[in-house]
């Protein structure tokens, strides 16, 4: 169960950053020029950040496996469609679907197996497996990608998800026991759903555009505060349903809140780290997308141990600890990569990457970890909803504020292009840092010294609070 759940979740991943590598190829192959390209990206990045809650909550109640598969054949048609399309109108359309999909599988995919496991030391080694292969996928995409695009054309970074996608679709009857809350009293919360799915579609597309319109642009401002306004609209609904889509006492755990905020702020350091490191190789160092790939394959053994490490010891050491101990290394990362040259010797790119790569598997493992901690099982789709959109969010805030350093920082320099450039990367590079030392002040303040499985705190749909000791047993 645990590597067909995981095997779904690794493609969801790994579709988004094998995109990255191969968007120079498919602006050649569809003729395009300017900036259209980009919303292959932004399309995806709006349906998935924006549905995640809603689809956790709805697979909470439709039935986990129901919703897995319904997601997944959407992925495989949508990903036929992507590879088949003959203009960028029909490639974002289709990137759209993809989104949407992904969305859907991923917060059914994580609740499945957060209710498989008990919470504890087995559930740890799960989510331990479960962050290696997120490493994996945000890390090998970059090497697959590469690979795909420059042997079998473009279109193969979309294809490749047909046959494992049928793969899921025809073992998931057999190995994975549907589950749902059977509660009759409980329905779908709808004006929650579309309020807050409005809410977080818009925060991302404000986040995507503030690479090219500002931060201070008046368009902008007026977007975010009509996102202010949606989700102050979503508290007064959550707040007067008789079954809301979040109760709100059940996010007072410190634990929860604790995992949530690190894996925002940790994926702002990830992928601000890695658009910026795809923009130093591209334009200062001239890298090929296969060669670049090559390097970022130790980063991704690195992830992998990491989250396979941090499992093994958090129980021992506590949340606080370990999770501290991954974000000193992301920064430690991004500070040896402010100092790479333009034209010297890589010698410090090895190591910066290992580095980079052992902290965020260390980090995305407790978090994940911490936000799971006390849910029950008829919330576990909203919990894994929310932890992912926590981690989305992140990472288009990531990316938008490093890439807007880099060009303010580029466009102060008067001298020679690389050397203009490489300052502005370093200056990206030392954001993201600043991302992981912010990570880690969330880690030592907001995570408790242990795991806090001392009890765990259920809310019901009227939003009572109690308390249950744990199983702890295999």
């Amino acid at each position: 169960m645990l590597a067909l759940l995981g095997t779904a979740f690794f493609m969801t991943i790994l579709d988004g950053t094998s995109l990255l590598t191969a968007l120079p190829a498919i602006e050649h192959g569809l003729h395009l020029h300017g900036p259209a390209i980009q919303w292959t990206v932004t399309a995806y990045a709006l349906a998935f950040g924006g549905l995640l809650l809603s689809c956790g909550r709805a697979a909470d109640l439709l039935g986990r496996r129901r919703v897995l598969i319904a997601g997944m054949l959407l992925r495989v048609v949508a990903s036929l469609a992507c590879g088949l399309a003959p203009s960028i109108q029909v490639l974002v359309a289709a990137r759209v679907l993809q989104g949407v999909s992904a969305a859907i599988i991923a917060p059914a995919a994580l609740s499945m197996v957060m209710n498989a496991f008990p919470e504890g030391t087995e559930r740890n080694k799960a989510l331990g497996i479960w962050g290696g292969l997120g490493g994996l996928g945000a890390t090998a995409g970059l090497l697959l990608g590469g690979i795909i695009t420059d042997t079998l054309g473009w279109q193969w970074v979309f294809w490749i998800n047909v046959p494992v996608g049928a793969l899921v679709l025809a073992l998931a009857p057999a190995i994975l026991c549907e589950s749902r809350d059977r509660a009759g009293s409980r329905s779908f919360d709808i004006a929650g759903a579309l309020t807050i799915t409005s809410a977080l579609a818009l925060l991302v597309y404000v986040i995507t555009r503030m690479q090219t319109s500002g931060w201070a642009n008046g368009k902008t401002a007026g977007l975010l505060v009509a996102v202010v306004v949606l989700v102050w609209l979503f508290i007064l609904i959550e707040k007067r349903s008789a079954a809301p889509l979040v109760s709100f006492r059940a996010l007072r755990s410190h634990m929860l809140i604790g995992g949530n905020l690190l894996l925002l702020i940790a994926g702002m350091a990830v992928d601000g780290m890695l658009i910026t490191l795809t923009s130093f190789v591209q334009q200062v160092l001239g890298w090929p997308a296969a060669q670049f790939g090559l390097v970022t394959a130790m980063m991704t053994v690195t992830a992998v141990a990491g989250a396979l490490l941090s499992q093994r010891v958090v129980t021992r050491l506590g949340l606080r600890r370990v999770a501290a101990a991954g974000t000193v290394l992301l920064g430690c990362g991004c500070l040896l990569l402010t100092r790479m040259p333009a034209g010297g010797p890589m010698s410090l790119l090895p190591i910066a990457l290992c580095l980079f790569g052992a902290g965020m598997g260390a980090v995305t493992v407790c978090a994940q970890i911490a936000a799971l901690t006390g849910v029950t099982e008829n919330d576990s789709g909203l919990a894994a909803g929310f932890a992912d959109t926590s981690f989305a969010i992140g990472t288009a805030l990531g990316t938008a504020i490093c890439a807007s350093v880099a060009a303010a920082r580029t466009s102060a320099i008067s001298g020679p292009a690389p050397l203009a450039l490489t300052a502005g990367q370093h200056a990206a590079f030392e954001a993201a840092g600043v991302f992981a030392a912010i990570a880690l002040i969330t880690a030592l303040t907001l995570l408790s010294k242990r795991s806090d499985r001392s009890r765990t705190v259920s809310a019901d749909a009227s939003g009572n609070v109690s308390a249950r000791a744990p199983s702890t047993s295999p």
